[in-house]
């Protein structure tokens, strides 16, 4: 439960908050983080789930945020934000360059 790995902006934050609040997810739920699939093919992940006993878990705002260990290190140093265009909307994932 130390400082994030990653960074959430304020927009993403709001975002979440809402789908929380307003879609039904349960209490015990947090925010999970990761990655799916492998080698090139591999994309980030969000979504709501419980806690497992192979994550870390950190805390942003009162939310509790799931990264299991073995996705750590893939999403050390991402941004994640929430953009809506005409495109659609959703949450991208970006690899900050510090």
């Amino acid at each position: 439960m130390s400082d994030l790995p990653f960074h959430i902006t304020s927009l993403a934050i709001e975002e979440i908050k809402n789908i929380m609040l307003n879609k039904g997810i349960p209490r015990k739920y947090g925010l999970r983080i990761g990655i799916r699939g492998g080698g090139c093919g591999a994309s980030f992940l969000i979504g709501f789930d419980k806690q497992k006993e192979s994550d870390e878990t950190y805390y942003l705002q009162d939310i509790p945020i799931y990264v299991d260990k073995k996705h750590l290190m893939y999403v050390v140093g991402i941004s994640i934000d929430f953009e809506e265009t005409q495109e659609g909307r959703g949450f991208t994932f970006e690899r900050r360059k510090d």
